[in-house]
């Protein structure tokens, strides 16, 4: 399989936020498989099949482990895409990494050592999400343990890792994004640097019911701005009718205005590094 986190070109991982019925997710599935082939570095297929830290207690959550990794396998035998999910404990690592090509470690556990070593142990490619609370350089840390774990297990050869900013908390209840942590990240960590344009819009704890909120119309300019200042690839979830998401509806991407948004983003990217 070609690199999932390529230097030299723009990739996408994209698709909704939680794993949901088998129509709404090869409808997104096949979508994303067309679009592919204008995103010169591919497309990787997101979706959890855990929300583990929503909001309220009794907030939808998705449909567990075991039939979670199931529907996403399905996916990938439709569409072809690689697919990611994310992972909260060590134990789900193996699991996952016999079910999916990347795991992703959740944005507030970037520090949790025994998950990092963990999904490093499966050999797999992995994505590190920025905690909100981090400066970029402090995710040095974060990537060493991966890497450690991949050199314990004798997989250095699939080492393949990256690095994903997603805002940082401003007050409480908002995120920015300081343009120089692609630039600041890169250096600290020596991995490719993801955008995630989706979540950095997120107004965690502000929406009605104390559920997360989201100003979904910054979406696109922050996801130029990040092109044009040196993201290596881009993290946007995606659903056909956002608004009635059983999670981070009010942060998502509408999937029938993805692809315009994306192919300004792959010519932002090009025209900048040209």
């Amino acid at each position: 399989m070609p690199a999932c986190f390529p230097r030299d070109q723009l990739f996408l991982i994209a698709g909704p936020c939680q794993v949901e019925g088998d129509d709404l997710m090869f409808r997104v599935a096949d979508h994303l498989a067309k679009l592919a082939e204008k995103v010169p570095g591919g497309i990787i297929f997101k979706s959890s099949f855990d929300k583990a830290n929503r909001s309220n207690p009794g907030a939808m959550r998705g449909p567990g482990l075991e039939a979670g990794l199931a529907s996403l396998v399905r996916v990938r035998e439709r569409s072809g895409l690689p697919v990611l999910t994310d992972v909260h404990l060590p134990e789900q690592c193996a699991a996952a990494a016999q079910a999916v090509d990347v795991l992703q470690i959740p944005a507030f556990l970037c520090r949790q050592t025994d998950l990092l070593e963990a999904a490093g142990a499966t050999g797999k490619p992995v994505n590190v999400k920025k905690g909100q609370f981090l400066h970029p350089e402090g995710m040095a840390g974060a990537v060493a343990k991966v890497r450690g774990a991949y050199a314990a297990a004798q997989r250095p050869g699939a080492a393949e890792l990256a690095v994903t900013e997603r805002g940082s908390f401003f007050g409480y209840g908002d995120l920015v994004v300081d343009m120089r942590s692609f630039v600041r990240m890169r250096a600290a960590c020596d991995a490719p640097v993801i955008f995630d344009a989706t979540h950095s819009v997120q107004k965690p704890g502000q929406g009605s019911g104390g559920a997360s909120g989201g100003a979904r119309e910054f979406i696109p300019p922050l996801a130029l701005a990040a092109c044009a200042a040196g993201a290596d690839g881009l993290f946007m979830e995606t659903h056909p009718d956002p608004d009635r998401a059983p999670s981070d509806g009010p942060n998502m991407v509408p999937l029938d205005q993805l692809d315009a948004l994306v192919e300004r983003c792959v010519a932002t990217w090009a025209l900048v590094r040209a």
